[in-house]
């Protein structure tokens, strides 16, 4: 089968590798759509921590994600999964330790990240092995658009969640990025009064298309009081900007990752009574996502830019955007193209 496989640095081609097989408990799945994410972008580039501590290393198959149909089941999977149409956790915990059996299993210390770490090869390739465990069905309702934006929208919701905002209360999203869009669309969707920041004027103009009509540069941004500040950048200085937005004895949440250290006071944490929250993985909140897709409370669509075939993504991670893109932040991958 094709698969794209990162070789190096700022290198990566579409390879013929030996399809997967489903192993047991394992289903093998026909990838239909995959969404290219910042953390690809940072492991083609070589920029990611992990390609520093061994985490990752190359020669890498990225891609996490994903929708597709199920074609194959292994030994101990209800065959009742063959020809249904999914999605899965990225997140792979071992499913042993005292985290996995507390629902934790995204901070499990053996993880592995599909398409990102520990040799989990990812979806930007034809066919992609899977544990049955991680599987979500998708509704007839959510396309294959939506389908990819399920494992982001899982992030976004699940920063959302963080944020513990009641309906009508004011919250205030740095970033117009893909998960500061979807945070942006789920905390809208749960009645919260939702404000953007975005770096330019020309950032803010997809979310006035999305009908956000309170989006602000930070040189615009009204002196209001911030019941929640969620923070979706990758700016290193951002952060603490957030710490002093958030109400007294309210929330700030983390989910942007910058590429140096970000610092905070933490008197300025404790003299607020501020409680900060960071959020890795979109595991806890994946239900919640298609949930929301299906029921039409969310349309992410409009993020979406393109949909490009395989050979086309290397270009994609090394930012350039194909020809005919919308105003969208998200490129999706078809790889039967």
């Amino acid at each position: 089968m094709r698969a794209l496989v990162l070789t190096g640095p700022g290198a990566a081609e579409v390879q013929e590798v030996e399809p997967p097989s489903a192993g047991p408990g394992q289903v093998v799945v026909d990838v239909e759509r995959a969404g290219v994410c910042g953390t690809d972008m940072e492991l083609f580039s070589g920029e990611m921590s992990y390609l520093r501590t061994g985490r990752s290393r190359y020669p890498l198959r990225p891609g996490h994600e994903w929708c597709g149909r199920v074609a194959e089941v292994g030994e101990g999977v209800d065959p009742s999964w063959l020809g249904r149409r999914v999605v899965g956790d990225t997140m792979l915990g071992c499913g042993r330790c005292d985290r996995c059996r507390q629902g934790r299993h995204h901070v499990c210390p053996d993880l592995a990240e599909l398409g990102i770490s520990r040799g989990a090869a990812g979806a930007l390739a034809e066919r992609l092995a899977v544990p049955v465990a991680a599987l979500h069905a998708l509704p007839d309702t959510v396309d294959e658009t939506l389908g990819a934006l399920v494992e982001p929208g899982g992030n976004a919701l699940r920063a959302v969640r963080a944020a513990g905002l009641e309906a009508g209360e004011r919250l205030l999203v740095l970033g117009t990025g893909t998960i500061g869009l979807l945070a942006a669309l789920f905390a809208r969707a749960g009645g919260a009064d939702v404000h953007l920041m975005g770096r330019a004027e020309a950032d803010l103009r997809l979310a006035a298309d999305l009908g956000f009509r309170n989006a602000w540069t930070r040189a615009t941004l009204p002196g209001l009081p911030w019941h929640a500040v969620l923070d979706a950048t990758n700016a290193a200085e951002l952060p603490a900007f957030a710490l002093g937005l958030a109400e007294p004895a309210r929330r700030v949440v983390y989910i942007g990752l910058a590429g140096t250290p970000s610092t905070l006071d933490t008197r300025d944490l404790v003299l607020k009574d501020v409680t900060a929250v960071g959020v890795l993985g979109g595991s806890a909140g994946l239900a919640g996502a298609i949930d929301a897709y299906a029921g039409g409370s969310v349309d992410a669509r409009p993020l979406v830019a393109a949909t490009v075939g395989l050979a086309d993504t290397a270009g994609v991670l090394a930012g350039r955007r194909p020809s005919g893109a919308g105003p969208g932040p998200k490129i999706h991958i078809d790889p039967r193209q």
